[in-house]
């Protein structure tokens, strides 16, 4: 549910893409400062496309606002006719009833240069659209109104009103609009002949952005809907005034400080009734299962092209579901390819993407896709132009750091094989032979252990997805378990499936499982800085060596271990098992480094705290937080490890 579709620098994103510089007496290009780049940018929209504002009545009568930017006739080598190509939005389209031209579609410089009708829509119920919204739409399959029928009768009025448009439609979307996206090709109108669903929410109680193993996102959320999303009176043509405010930039302070739930859930915590919903559904009802877009997935009739990054921190699970998803329901469809590369939210749209926090990829893997995938394929089914043919999954493979192309995801030869928490911090292949052998561990609300070893503002930053992770190390309440240094290369390729032997003194416990990559000692920083030591006196430098980088994290709470619907509460000490499957990855770990497990009863304030007691913790009162003793057992009878998707030499 990120705010990144809504924001008006689309523009000046777009100039950063083109390269656009100023030549200066050597020849050279200088860098534009980001002021000139929107002025560019402006520039370019101005001369190249026409605005018309349109409000199109739905088969109920509702008028959804839509803006359409047709190509200015001598602009494009393309001489038409267009297709269109279209985003639906909740965070507005912008520049209601004016003639500034900034249409809120793509990012994308091939596109944009080739010639498009850019068409963006505000959803029902948002901004300058009539009706009412509802947080993810349900779906009803035919049988009502939803967001299917709103995309069929808008392409049904653009073909029929729009000149100079070839009849073909397609859609596109990062984050909601990845949503809207999705929606709108289920029963798809027949013009839909492509549609890229990008970082979609598809499920956000599994695994998208409200619950994760039944933990609540809590900086995520609260940070999204107290300071910026909520309930509107439309038509809206300019952002209502919110006054809220942190009161601080340390969000780990404010978080704990506010203490519950039910306290930000109040006037003083900002809420309103779309934060109110996500707190107070805390299993998996059936206000979270009317909202399960997977199941849903059937009629589409357009070529897909479900779009994802490997470190997104808010709709992780979203792409590769919809791609499950849509090969289960509608088989028939042309095309349906998942393409995943080592970007954050919505990191592929106009930026180039080379480098997460500390780590380097090698290339500008976003220019890559832009130019090489995405451009491409909907060049190729609403224009007619040739293109190769795509496989099955485009995935990046982090580590090695090269592009990789399957015919089946995950890969068909990946292996399930299951690397066993060993005594004395050990990690390996081999099942555990000891009889009695655990770790044990201290869990305190009151201490919870950070999910950054530095002061976080609010909005989740997306660096901690791959960041180091020795700070948390070094902490009691963190069980380490490393391989020795590989002999050779391990490539992971799919789901990875955490499989723990537990026993707490409380009655319900998180159990947070981290794969990490650990760089060996020796290693050659290419970035090295010179300053060390006593010698720092400015930001202090990072070293490589010996790098823990996080390549999935993921929580699970040991209440939902037998069922989403209807927890249970832990038997004190009782062995237990909590197995769960986090987010799949792509990620070479290479010879020389080790592989590295953490396991640790809190990640804040990313998720929520877990009191240690069985409750629903939206009702959860200050004195019910406790502490409560974790033990992870690792012996013949009771072994514990992580199962792995291993992709064969």
């Amino acid at each position: 549910m990120s705010v990144f579709w809504r924001t008006a620098a689309v523009g000046a994103m777009f100039a950063l893409a083109i390269g656009i510089g100023a030549q200066t007496q050597t020849g050279s290009t200088a860098p534009l400062s980001p002021e000139q780049r929107r002025q560019q940018a402006a520039e370019f929209y101005r001369t190249h496309y026409v605005k018309h504002e349109y409000r199109i009545a739905m088969r109920d009568g509702v008028k959804l606002y839509t803006v359409v930017y047709t190509p200015a006739a001598g602009q494009f080598d393309d001489a038409g006719p267009y297709p269109f190509l279209m985003s639906r939005t909740p965070y507005s389209c912008g520049n209601y009833d004016n003639d500034v031209v900034e249409p809120h579609v793509t990012q994308n410089p091939a596109i944009v240069r080739s010639g498009y009708i850019l068409v963006c829509q505000d959803v029902r119920g948002r901004w300058e659209s009539e009706g009412t919204w509802y947080e993810m739409t349900p779906s009803h399959d035919g049988k009502g109104i939803d967001e299917s029928t709103d995309m069929y009768d808008t392409v049904d009025w653009l073909l029929k009103h729009v000149k100079g448009n070839n009849g073909k439609v397609g859609i596109m979307g990062i984050s909601y609009p990845g949503f809207y996206t999705a929606a709108s090709i289920v029963d798809g109108h027949p013009a839909i002949k492509a549609a890229s669903p990008q970082a979609p929410i598809i499920d956000l109680w599994m695994g998208d952005d409200a619950y994760h193993g039944g933990t609540f996102m809590l900086d995520a959320n609260h940070s999204f809907y107290a300071p910026f999303f909520a309930p509107q009176k439309n038509p809206l043509k300019e952002e209502p005034k919110n006054d809220f405010d942190f009161g601080t930039k340390d969000m780990y302070a404010y978080y704990l400080r506010m203490g519950t739930l039910a306290n930000l859930d109040s006037y003083k915590g900002g809420t309103n009734a779309y934060f109110h919903d996500q707190v107070v559904h805390t299993t998996y009802d059936s206000y979270w299962k009317a909202r399960d877009l997977e199941t849903h997935m059937h009629g589409v009739k357009a070529a897909v092209l479900d779009v994802g990054g490997w470190f997104d921190a808010e709709d992780l699970a979203g792409p590769v579901k919809v791609f499950h998803a849509i090969d289960k329901l509608s088989p028939d469809a042309p095309e349906n390819t998942l393409v995943e590369g080592p970007w954050v939210h919505g990191g592929w749209a106009g930026q180039s993407s080379s480098v997460l926090g500390d780590i380097h990829f090698g290339s500008d893997t976003a220019s890559f896709y832009r130019e090489n995938i995405e451009a491409p394929f909907f060049a190729h089914y609403l224009k007619d132009a040739p293109m190769a043919p795509l496989p099955k999954a485009y995935t990046f493979e982090t580590g090695s750091n090269v592009w990789k192309k399957y015919d089946a995801w995950p890969p068909k030869q990946a292996v399930a094989k299951m690397i066993y928490f060993e005594p004395n911090g050990g990690l390996d292949w081999k099942a555990p032979k000891e009889r009695d052998s655990k770790d044990e561990y201290v869990s305190d609300p009151a201490h919870p252990v950070p999910f950054t070893q530095y002061v976080a503002e609010a909005d989740v930053p997306q660096r901690y997805m791959d960041d180091d992770q020795r700070f948390a190390t070094r902490r009691g309440d963190v069980l380490v378990y490393e391989s020795q240094p590989l002999k050779e290369d391990v490539t992971v390729a799919g789901p990875v499936k955490p499989m723990l032997k537990i026993a707490s003194t409380g009655t319900d416990s998180d159990f947070i499982v981290k794969l990490i990559d650990v760089y060996p000692e020796d290693y050659k920083d290419p970035d090295a800085g010179a300053d060390e030591g006593k010698h720092v006196t400015s930001a202090t430098p990072v070293f490589m060596q010996g790098y823990e980088m996080m390549v999935r994290g993921e929580p699970m709470r040991a209440k939902f271990r037998n069922s989403w619907e209807k927890p249970e509460p832990l038997v004190p000490g009782k062995v237990t098992e909590v197995d769960f499957t986090m987010q799949d990855v792509n990620h070479t770990f290479l010879k020389g480094h080790r592989i590295m497990v953490q396991v640790q009863s809190s990640w804040f304030p990313l998720i929520d705290r877990n009191p240690e007691v069985f409750e629903d913790i939206a009702k959860a009162k200050p004195q019910d937080f406790v502490k409560a003793t974790e033990t992870v057992f690792h012996q013949a009878d009771a072994a514990s490890g992580i199962e792995l998707m291993v992709m064969p030499k």
